[in-house]
């Protein structure tokens, strides 16, 4: 499949979980795809694509700095063809309400989850424009359309992006730029790695210990079975798509 042929695309959070499977999925259908994350599992990443015949380049660093991300920009722009951009990287709270929720992890959640994939969007769009058009994909959460999925800063931070993709969706749609966001559930990924070790919900039971419906016999997704979605909404097949909030959890936001 080359539907992504002459399409460069780059993935935030792509050396694990949800990111590296959008990157792998991307690479397979033809795009070149930069591999950014703070780790240097990048690399790895990379190599997978290079040694399976597709195309890649990682980029590591900190993306809530804007000088990473300009470096970051400037060097998907050099790879030539049409820009696309999946802001997936993300970090979790510690699921506390506002009365135990500390300056530090407010700041860091906002910073990570939110003014990243700001500052991703606010650079590539000059970009699309210029070109006739693109497409971003938000990674959101359960916690992007509801109140009970996680903690203050984590929640706040996801809603805050349904709102950057919403209004960059409204905003350039008539220059044919999409933007879309995809509502994950309970997924087997490293993220709850990224909570701080006093939790106050055991970070090994995830979602299960704060959804009675995630208990029992439904399953956490995985990565690959949001990449779908994703990959998806990026292609042209999604070409009427923009400003959608599309929950891929299992069900859950229709309980």
């Amino acid at each position: 499949m080359s539907d992504f042929a002459g399409q460069t695309i780059i993935v935030t959070g792509a050396g694990s979980g949800i990111g590296r499977s959008t990157a792998l999925q991307l690479a397979e259908r033809g795009a070149h795809v930069i591999v950014a994350d703070i780790s240097d599992t990048a690399h790895g990443v990379v190599e997978e694509i290079t040694g399976a015949g597709g195309q890649a380049t990682a980029a590591i660093g900190d993306i809530s700095d804007q000088g990473v991300v300009d470096k970051l920009v400037d060097a998907a722009v050099a790879t030539g063809g049409r820009l696309g951009l999946v802001n997936n990287a993300g970090i979790m709270d510690q699921f506390a309400g506002a009365a135990t929720t500390d300056d530090v992890q407010w700041e860091r959640c906002l910073r990570i989850n939110l003014t990243a994939p700001f500052l991703l969007t606010r650079a590539v769009l000059p970009h699309m424009l210029a070109a006739g058009g693109g497409a971003i994909v938000n990674l959101g959460s359960a916690a992007s359309i509801r109140g009970a999925a996680a903690g203050a800063a984590y929640t706040a931070s996801k809603h805050g992006v349904t709102g950057l993709t919403k209004n960059t969706a409204y905003t350039y749609g008539r220059e044919n730029i999409r933007c879309n966001l995809v509502a994950p559930g309970g997924v087997e990924t490293n993220i709850m790695t990224t909570s701080a070790t006093d939790t106050e919900i055991d970070p090994a039971n995830g979602l299960a210990a704060i959804t009675p419906i995630h208990q029992g016999a439904i399953r956490n997704a995985t990565p690959e079975e949001l990449a779908g979605p994703i990959v998806f909404l990026l292609s042209d097949a999604a070409s009427d798509v923009n400003g959608a909030i599309i929950p891929v959890d299992g069900g859950w936001a229709a309980g």
